[in-house]
This record gives C-alpha cells, structure tokens and sequence, in this order.
C-alpha cells in the first residue's frame, strides 16, 4: 500500500483522458523511480505552464502569448477563419498543416442535454470577428456528432446575412477505409459529397 501522497497523485493522473487507475498508478511508479531525469523536469514543467499559458483573446487557442503564435502570424491568410470546437482540434489541424488561415475556438458545442445554449459558446466573439474583419471565408470544423452539426447549423444562420462563404468538412470515408465496415451515415454523406 502506498502513502497518502502517492495515491493522490495517482487518482490526480488518473483524471487525465486516457489514463485510468493502473495506468496513473504505472506512470507514478515510472516517475518515482526516475525522479531526476522525469519527475523533477515534470514537476518544473507543469509549475512554468501554469505561471505562463494564457487563452488568446481573438481566437481562444493557449499559448504563452495573447494574441497566440497563429495570430500574430502575418503569414497567414486573415480572410479565413477556420471554426472549432476546442483547442485540440486547432491542434489537430495545425499537425496536419490543413489550415493557412487563422482559427476561432468555440469552447464546445450546443447540446440541450448537457444544458450547453448559444450563450455557453464564443459564438458572439465569431460574430464580431465576421463584422470587423477582413473574413471572406468560415470553415466550419465542428466534428461529426449530432451536437457539432447542430452547432455549424447555428452558426450558418448566425452568419446568414453576413458577407461571408461558410463552408464544411467533408464527410465520408477515411483515408484507408473499407467500404465493408463503414456505418450508414458515413457511407451516405461520402456519397452525397462525392467530387
């Protein structure tokens, strides 16, 4: 059995997605036996993200500076504004280089369920954006769930009478896919979106 100490720092890390008991428990072990070279430049690690990060106040991506690293990039192309629902999206699309404009971070998506309205959303801030920027273009990046359609639906009439393109995703069959074991839904949007 192990002190109170340690098993709070496995039941902390085991709130983190991905991890549950065994696998905090196995991580604190690996930590407490390279505590030189893990945990020490861990701990110092998580004290400095603290102190520093800050969420961008255009976009709402984190980084250590406000506006972020991707809008204070000139390079890129400020009549796009690409739409996600959370930073690890922005992320995602950043790793796949998919995006040569800038983003706009939601914070989540519409689920009546859930209790999450328009007003739980940076939906106001998307609308500022469109009105006093150069933006000629919304991709609309919500993920494939009832709730991230609900959500670009909102947001295409939000913007309804604004002078913008709105666009999505395309939907269908993954890079890899077989045919064979592809739901429904899937298969019916890739042929509707066929090119």
């Amino acid at each position: 059995m192990a002190g109170a100490e340690i098993e709070n720092l496995v039941k902390l890390l085991a709130r983190l997605p991905g991890l549950g008991p065994r696998s905090a428990r196995r991580a604190v072990l690996q930590m407490m036996r390279r505590r030189e070279t893990l945990l020490d430049p861990l701990s110092e690690a998580l004290i400095t993200a603290r102190e520093k990060i800050v969420t961008c106040t255009q976009c709402g991506n984190i980084d250590t500076l406000s506006p972020c690293t991707i809008c204070a990039d000139i390079r890129r192309d400020a009549s796009v504004l690409c739409v996600v629902e959370d930073v690890g999206d922005l992320w995602a699309l950043e790793r796949a280089q998919a995006v040569k404009g800038r983003y706009h971070v939601l914070g989540g998506t519409l689920s009546a369920l859930d209790g999450i309205g328009p007003d739980d959303l940076n939906l106001g801030g998307l609308q500022q954006r469109c009105a006093d920027e150069a933006v000629n273009e919304i991709i609309l990046a919500t993920n494939a769930t009832v709730e991230g359609q609900t959500t670009a639906h909102v947001i295409t009439d939000m913007l309804a009478d604004m002078d913008v393109s709105v666009t999505r995703l395309a939907h269908g069959v993954p890079v890899g896919g077989e045919l064979d074991y592809l739901d429904d839904g899937t298969l019916l949007a890739a042929m509707k979106s066929r090119r």
